[in-house]
């Protein structure tokens, strides 16, 4: 009579992490690292998974956020020793593919938007418009760059200087991320790194993508037909449904508008 065990059949675990939206800080309905934490020590720890996928669909955000929350991951990949597969569904852009990086492999669908690897800052200038109304800003600063790119005041060539400076720092640190995780896999393209983005299959040419596929279908033809899985996702905050806060969400809702909408969605 053979002695059959149940903790000894059990079906491979994929935890799954979805990581949806805008990437800021202070902001608990945004994805943030202090928000996801938690989270995210979940996924690796709960029920020994035989692999995390994440599941992702970001504009991008606050490079910083991107970081952290990609150190984490990786910490605790490595760690375990658990493998991680990212899959793409509408976008993974600017900090949203910084998350990307964070997984041993990635996928994306035919038509997922990948790539955008460069640094923006926006803002308007207010200083004619002050002008026009009789409006005098008046600013005292100790410090000569405390009062840099002030919307207020007419924009001058040395803040814009400063602010390039301050870009290529942040700009080189994301391709080193990206030269870090994907190394030779990354196409030999001057377009790579200018902030230009791609769809499906020519980022898999680009070699920001391992290839065309999807969650279910792929963890099955790694880990076995019979693979379970399990999904964690960010909350959203039950305050965030009232009062000020819910004011504070539709200024938010434009913002996040205006992100999405430069990839068209």
């Amino acid at each position: 009579m053979q002695l059959r065990l149940p903790f000894m059949s059990r079906k491979p675990l994929i935890a799954v992490i979805r990581l949806q939206g805008i990437i800021a800080s202070g902001n608990p309905a945004r994805l943030n690292d202090i928000t996801l934490a938690p989270m995210i020590e979940k996924a690796f720890r709960r029920g020994k998974p035989a692999a995390v996928a994440l599941l992702l669909n970001s504009p991008g955000g606050s490079p910083v956020q991107s970081s952290l929350i990609a150190a984490r991951i990786r910490r605790l990949a490595d760690e375990r020793g658990i493998p991680v597969y990212a899959f793409v569904e509408d976008v993974a852009a600017s900090g949203g593919y910084w998350l990307a990086t964070a997984a041993d492999e990635i996928y994306a669908d035919p038509n997922s938007i990948v790539g955008s690897i460069g640094v923006i800052s926006a803002g308007f200038g207010f200083d004619k418009f002050i002008g026009r109304y009789g409006i005098e800003r008046r600013v005292y600063t100790a410090g000569e760059s405390k009062s840099m790119l002030d919307p207020f005041r007419p924009e001058r060539d040395e803040d814009v200087e400063r602010l390039k400076e301050l870009q290529t720092q942040i700009h080189d640190n994301f391709k080193d991320q990206v030269r870090g995780r994907r190394g030779a896999k990354l196409a030999e393209d001057p377009r790579l790194f200018t902030g230009e983005f791609w769809v499906g299959k020519r980022a898999a040419d680009m070699g920001l993508v391992d290839g065309i596929g999807h969650l279910v279908p792929m963890m099955k033809e790694r880990f076995g037909k019979d693979v379970r899985f399990t999904s964690y996702k960010q909350k959203r905050p039950f305050l965030s449904r009232f009062g000020r806060a819910m004011a504070a969400e539709a200024v938010a809702g434009v913002e996040d508008h205006a992100a999405w909408a430069r990839f068209g969605l």
